[in-house]
């Protein structure tokens, strides 16, 4: 074997080792690339993952809004928000995890959903903050109202008490009422058979209080069986928003003195045996009574 063809042996070999060694180093490079790019792949397929758990826990966050607030407005604003978060999670559950960019965009787009999650929890507790302050300040009102209300209440029974009490020191008096019996003669009898005339006398009571100036007595004589003596059926006054028949009545000048009063009753009627009543009144108002009897 000539040199020439050694030569060439030797490098046709090297050449076939130079190749091997190139084929071996490929292989390898590809073996790491693959496995790099395995590592990458699942990586990306991790933030994916993560990434559709953060969109599912904002989700749930906006859910729960509607029990935080009953402000139409917000709840408006946040159930867009709501939809907008559900559509790029439909979205990120399609995408590939290897669309790196994509997966970038929906990364800002949640962190955009995060800032404006923050502005509505801020509204929110804002708006509750104000509505505790006017529930506060509405529970105070309210006090105040009841109590104001609770001594106008006081101030209008005080009023009342006293009107009730000025009115009652007004009020005239009859006193000393005395009735007297007498005969057609003018002679004092105790007989119901002889008596012609009934004579009731009493005296109205000095009252620096009373409005004085002309008043009308009335008088009425009750029978033992509760009947009105009177004349006339018509001879009524208003006492109590009803009329009621009277038996005699004068006009008499009251000046706030004590004032002596009498008045005559004919007796046209047969008369009965037992308790009689006589009742005063002037100015709306009972102002004394008396009771006297009669024997056979």
């Amino acid at each position: 074997m000539d040199k020439k063809t050694i030569w060439l042996i030797i490098g046709c070999s090297a050449i076939i080792l130079l190749l091997a060694a190139a084929l071996f180093f490929m292989f390898h490079k590809m073996k790491t690339t693959e496995k790099e790019m395995g590592e990458m792949v699942e990586q990306m397929t991790y933030e994916k993952e993560q990434l559709e758990e953060e969109y599912s826990e904002v989700a749930l966050e906006m859910e729960g809004f509607s029990y935080k607030t009953d402000n139409d407005s917000l709840l408006k604003l946040v159930d867009k928000e709501q939809q907008r978060v559900q559509l790029l999670l439909e979205e990120l559950k399609t995408v590939k995890a290897t669309n790196a960019r994509r997966i970038a965009e929906l990364k800002k787009e949640l962190a955009s959903v995060r800032s404006v999650l923050v502005y509505y929890i801020t509204q929110v507790d804002s708006l509750n903050t104000v509505n505790t302050q006017l529930k506060s300040e509405n529970t105070a009102v309210r006090q105040k109202y009841e109590q104001v209300s609770q001594t106008v209440t006081e101030l209008s029974k005080e009023r009342e008490q006293m009107k009730e009490t000025i009115t009652k020191a007004s009020l005239l008096e009859a006193s000393g009422i005395v009735v007297e019996t007498f005969t057609d003669r003018d002679r004092k009898t105790n007989k119901i058979s002889r008596i012609a005339r009934f004579k009731i006398s009493f005296t109205l009571v000095k009252n620096i209080t009373a409005t004085i100036g002309m008043k009308t007595v009335f008088v009425r004589i009750i029978t033992p069986d509760d009947y009105i003596l009177t004349k006339n059926q018509s001879n009524v006054f208003r006492y109590e928003d009803k009329n009621i028949q009277y038996s005699c009545k004068k006009s008499v000048e009251y000046n706030g003195e004590n004032t002596d009063v009498f008045l005559y009753w004919n007796v046209e009627e047969v008369l009965n045996a037992g308790t009689y009543r006589v009742d005063i009144f002037t100015d709306n108002q009972l102002i004394g009574t008396q009771q006297f009897k009669l024997e056979k």
